[in-house]
């Protein structure tokens, strides 16, 4: 029961709710929260095949630097989404034309 074709649905379904996610919504919260499940899913999916196709730690060498380009994008987003949010008074996406003040 533990093996790759387990890992990789689970990938799959993270990834389609990521995807569903991202594509529709309208709440910039809601988005990034899509993209860190989309995310997380390529990472699963790298220590997966590193697990049972390979003995060297390609795999969750890539899954760290994913981690580490989550937590980056996390940060960058939400201060993106604060200064919007203290300009627009609202987080819809409709309302981001543009970025400049």
């Amino acid at each position: 029961m533990n093996d790759l074709s387990m890992y990789l649905a689970i990938g799959i379904i993270l990834f389609v709710f990521g995807l569903i996610a991202v594509m529709t919504s309208k709440n910039l919260v809601k988005i990034l929260m899509g993209v860190e499940l989309i995310l997380n899913a390529a990472g699963l999916n790298f220590v997966a095949f590193t697990r049972f196709t390979t003995t060297n730690l390609d795999g969750q060498i890539a899954a760290l630097f994913i981690i580490v380009v989550a937590a980056s994008e996390a940060a960058v987003a939400l201060a993106i989404i604060l200064n919007f949010y203290r300009q627009r008074r609202a987080i819809d996406v409709d309302l981001a034309d543009s970025l400049r003040g």
